[in-house]
């Protein structure tokens, strides 16, 4: 009886930590994208302004599309000439990750 008692508790400590490292990793996942997303929304945002790329669309409407492309929201877009700053939320179990970006012609 004592050895099913000890190994219904580490079966239950095994489940217990199995669920807590995909939630985790789930999480880690979610970040990853969102910072995707934001790199590939601010170089889209970027390249709108500097004419690298026609459209007929604002830079900060396509920056947007490419992130909700990428399972994101842009919340945030800010054109200063043609460098492009955007941040993009993206949902995991009821949180958000929320990252940043950057993207513009280089300085010097």
């Amino acid at each position: 009886m004592t050895g099913s008692a000890l190994a219904s508790g580490v079966l239950a400590v095994a489940a217990a930590l199995s669920l807590g490292l995909a939630a985790v990793g789930g999480a880690a996942v979610t970040a990853q994208r969102t910072a995707g997303a934001a790199d590939a929304a601010a170089l889209a945002a970027a390249d709108a302004a500097s004419g690298a790329v026609p459209t007929g669309e604002q830079p900060c409407e396509l920056a947007a599309r490419v992130a909700q492309a990428a399972g994101a929201t842009l919340t945030g877009c800010v054109l200063e000439g043609f460098v492009a700053t955007v941040e993009v939320q993206a949902a995991y179990a009821g949180l958000a990750a929320v990252s940043r970006a950057r993207a513009g012609p280089p300085e010097g």
